[in-house]
């Protein structure tokens, strides 16, 4: 797969997995697991590039003496959601125009 197409797809599983509550590292990994594996270090790339675009903010907190970093999604976050899923229904077309030629050979 293109690896900027991959990009961004990552960047908006990401922001779909804390677009309903706030999370953390380890449980954004394991609710993405039943739909994509997903690294801790390609994560903390992702958030990291998440957050300096706007689209999540980061709060530290103590948890079992321990700080831990929670991430937010911005409004500019729940927006790039929103744009994703436009797209969504142009991919699909390509997708259709791209394949059609396999539906025609059968």
């Amino acid at each position: 797969m293109d690896i900027q197409l991959k990009r961004g797809l990552l960047d908006v599983c990401v922001l779909a997995a804390i677009k309903n509550e706030d999370s953390y590292g380890y449980k954004i990994i394991k609710d993405m697991k039943p739909y994509i594996e997903l690294s801790e270090s390609t994560l903390y790339t992702i958030l990291k590039r998440l957050e300096t675009a706007g689209m999540l903010t980061v709060k530290t907190a103590e948890h079992n003496g321990r700080l831990r970093k929670y991430y937010h999604i911005t409004a500019a976050g729940l927006r790039r959601i929103e744009d994703f899923k436009e797209d969504w229904t142009e991919i699909e077309a390509i997708y259709r125009f791209v394949t059609k030629e396999d539906k025609g050979n059968e």
